[in-house]
């Protein structure tokens, strides 16, 4: 990357601001769109065989719940939302690969039923969460430069 480049993405503010404000309403977005259908979302996990019958309420309701708890801490900059966010979109690609490698003609279960119907669709939201995993990296990179660069110069006196 070149040095005017990098000096754009890491001291411009706004650039982090908007991706970081774009990510979290993207996870309410998400979240409150299951929380309004749990049956609905329920039934989509289901459909990937990957929660026993007996959680799958639990599920269905409390993965919803941390995306909006997530959204809202990283729409406010709230220590520890950003891992979560990293954390539920290596768990949404995990569960979409496992989809992909098995063939599954499920739903991906990203935003609301019927958002993305068949197994083919199912590479797309893989691909949009590896961008979305990006933009999570890109925060993390400006919040280290940042603090690294922001650091207070030791006295050894």
């Amino acid at each position: 990357m070149t040095e005017g480049l990098r000096r754009v993405f890491l001291d411009w503010p706004w650039i982090y601001r908007g991706v970081r404000s774009g990510l979290a309403i993207l996870f309410l977005y998400a979240g409150a769109v299951k929380l309004l259908g749990p049956r609905a979302f329920a039934r989509v996990i289901s459909g990937y065989g990957l929660v026993p019958d007996e959680w799958l309420v639990l599920v269905a309701v409390g993965l919803p719940v941390l995306e909006v708890l997530a959204g809202v801490g990283l729409l406010f900059d709230v220590r520890g939302s950003l891992p979560a966010v990293f954390g539920m979109l290596v768990l949404f690609l995990g569960v979409l690969g496992f989809g992909i490698l098995n063939q599954l003609d499920v739903d991906c279960g990203c935003f609301s039923p019927d958002e993305l119907q068949a197994q083919g669709r199912l590479r797309a939201a893989f691909l949009r969460d590896v961008g979305l995993l990006g933009c999570t990296a890109y925060l993390f990179y400006w919040r280290r430069r940042r603090a690294r660069l922001h650091r207070p110069a030791v006295s050894l006196v």
